[in-house]
């Protein structure tokens, strides 16, 4: 079985906190994560070099960045792989940034999820379709969620 992988793609260093978030998350499902560094606008060829570098293996593409957010639709019009956009928090025009992830043109498709843990929680559900170690990661975790939940209510009342 090929080993599964997300692939982390930051436009900037400066989502490099954002990205490590996304990757402790990954490791709790078993799942390696490298993190990368292209942008759309400024090194397009890079970017693609990245795509083509993954594009054979078993990889679920992350992207991170903000702003005009060129990262996400770029990697997905330039893959079969799934793509992730999970671009991080901004307050700057009072966080209206994210309207680049969520308006793509025709035949781009990437995903948006806005938490790191969420966004882990997508590629492990995506890798679950072929990986059965992580299906039962993902099951399990679900049902510590609902179990977290249950608890908590007694807890409340008693």
């Amino acid at each position: 079985m090929q080993e599964a992988e997300a692939i982390i793609i930051m436009g900037s260093k400066k989502d490099l906190d954002w990205s490590r978030k996304i990757s402790s998350e990954l490791e709790k499902f078993g799942i390696k994560s490298a993190c990368r560094i292209a942008s759309a606008h400024k090194t397009p060829l890079k970017c693609l070099d990245i795509i083509k570098e993954y594009e054979e293996k078993n990889v679920v593409f992350i992207t991170v960045a903000g702003r005009s957010n060129a990262l996400s639709g770029f990697v997905d019009a330039q893959t079969s792989k799934p793509v992730i956009a999970c671009p991080p928090y901004s307050d700057k025009f009072s966080g209206a940034d994210i309207f680049s992830t969520i308006r793509m043109p025709s035949g781009v498709a990437p995903m948006l999820v806005t938490e790191p843990e969420n966004a882990a929680l997508a590629v492990a559900k995506i890798l679950a379709l072929s990986n059965n170690e992580i299906k039962q990661k993902v099951i399990e975790f679900q049902e510590n969620m609902k179990s977290k939940i249950t608890k908590d209510d007694e807890e409340i009342n008693g």
